[in-house]
């Protein structure tokens, strides 16, 4: 089974990477040599580069990364593999300029404002329209792109068919279909739905799907709230109903994340990362792997959340052109070694549209339809969401699921809170 990825929980904020601002500064990681991470690469050549990745859960990515990084003529490239807290060593080297030259991690405003990466556009100007508008935009501030889609991991709910079938029930078109299913599915050994083991108080892996679901988006294109709190607080008064009716698994050996508790039919159905599906298909077979995306509310559409991971290029590194250029040799130019980054090792979708098209591992079963979900329904992070506004919205829901508290009210608290925020930044 393919391990999960490090720092699962960061792929399920509601912005999709706000881990950078709010961890400030506590983790030093040294000087480009990498104190206390893993280094490898190619060397003897005249310009050296320092490219830094999170530590992956897969098995063999470390060992790519390091392969790649040797086949690369143009300059000599050092891999550094960080473990632990990622977000907080790469906020503090970023910061201190001795930070890495090219990386990966996720867009926020902060990085722009700070003046810690610079544009990629030329990167990509050939190839641009085999990127999704929606990827594009994740991954823009003020119109300019600033990171380039490595990896794209879609969530969304995957079921057993052989209980659904049992039962009667077909994949749910609603929110109230998804409640009565959950209710329908769970007995003294089953649960309906794992969405995490604190589900049943922050709605787990469900939110922001259920913002998604009515329509709204967090943020419009013109900075302002992207949805209506009165549709949304419909949404959460139902989810309430997965606890209320004792529809929810809690306390699994493991989170939403690792796909061991359908595995070890616990649940009848589990919210999870496309990067599960071998995991799941090995122990379910892929003939009993089903998969939906958060159903729609009333008067919405549903909806699939679409994180993963991006490559940029540091604005104080001493060799800015040599890391744009090594960027754009393994994340536009080099396709073949794209495709075996989100295939060989774990399972991912390549962003690229072409690569998707014609990826072998991705044209049937559950993970084709994982595919068609996520390009249809997939909803990306916003870089201009902030951790402030992410804290906002986030104890909002948590009061309403958890406490059962008034959900007009405190989404109304939220929203006040969030227009702040975007008028400190936009005015």
């Amino acid at each position: 089974m393919m391990t999960p990825p490090a720092n699962p929980s960061r792929r399920a904020v509601l912005g999709g990477a706000l881990g950078l601002a709010a961890a400030g500064v506590l983790g030093a990681c040294g000087s480009n040599k990498g104190t206390g991470a893993t280094t490898g690469g190619s060397s003897g050549t005249k310009v050296s580069l320092s490219q830094w990745y999170h530590q992956y859960g897969e098995k063999g990515t470390q060992e790519a990364a390091k392969k790649y990084a040797a086949e690369y003529t143009g300059a000599g490239v050092q891999i550094q593999w960080i473990p632990g807290d990622y977000p907080a060593k790469l906020s503090s080297g970023l910061s201190s300029g001795n930070g890495p030259d090219a990386f990966e991690s996720h867009l926020e405003r902060s990085l722009v404002s700070s003046g810690q990466i610079v544009p990629l556009d030329d990167l990509i100007a050939d190839v641009k329209d085999d990127y999704s508008e929606g990827d594009l935009a994740a991954n823009s501030i003020d119109g300019k792109l600033y990171s380039i889609p490595m990896i794209n991991d879609p969530q969304m709910i995957y079921y057993r068919k052989s209980l659904f079938e049992a039962k009667g029930i077909k994949p749910p078109q609603t929110v109230d279909d998804l409640i009565a299913a959950a209710k329908e599915l769970s007995d003294k050994s089953v649960k309906g739905l794992f969405a995490g083991n604190d589900a049943n108080n922050t709605g787990g892996g469900l939110f922001p799907a259920a913002i998604y679901a009515t329509g709204g988006r967090l943020l419009t294109p013109e900075h302002k709230v992207g949805f209506d709190p009165a549709k949304v607080a419909e949404v959460l008064v139902k989810l309430r109903k997965l606890s209320a009716d004792k529809s929810l698994l809690l306390g699994a050996p493991t989170d939403w994340w690792d796909p061991s508790a359908i595995n070890q039919n616990l649940c009848a159905m589990q919210w999870i990362g496309m990067w599960a599906v071998p995991g799941m298909t090995t122990a379910l077979g892929a003939d009993d792997l089903g998969v939906f995306p958060f159903p729609a509310a009333d008067g919405g559409k549903p909806a699939v959340i679409s994180g993963g991971w991006s490559a940029f290029v540091s604005a104080k590194s001493k060799n800015v052109d040599a890391a744009k250029a090594f960027t754009k040799w393994l994340w536009v130019e080099k396709t073949d070694l794209q495709e075996d980054w989100s295939l060989s090792y774990g399972f991912h979708i390549p962003p690229r549209k072409s690569l998707a098209a014609k990826a072998s591992k991705l044209q049937s079963g559950p993970a084709a339809e994982s595919v068609k979900l996520n390009t249809e329904y997939g909803v990306q992070g916003n870089p201009n969401w902030t951790p402030a506004m992410n804290t906002a919205l986030t104890d909002a829901v948590t009061r309403v699921i958890g406490k059962g508290a008034d959900p007009e009210k405190e989404l109304a608290g939220a929203v006040k809170k969030v227009t702040t925020e975007l008028d400190k930044i936009f005015g």
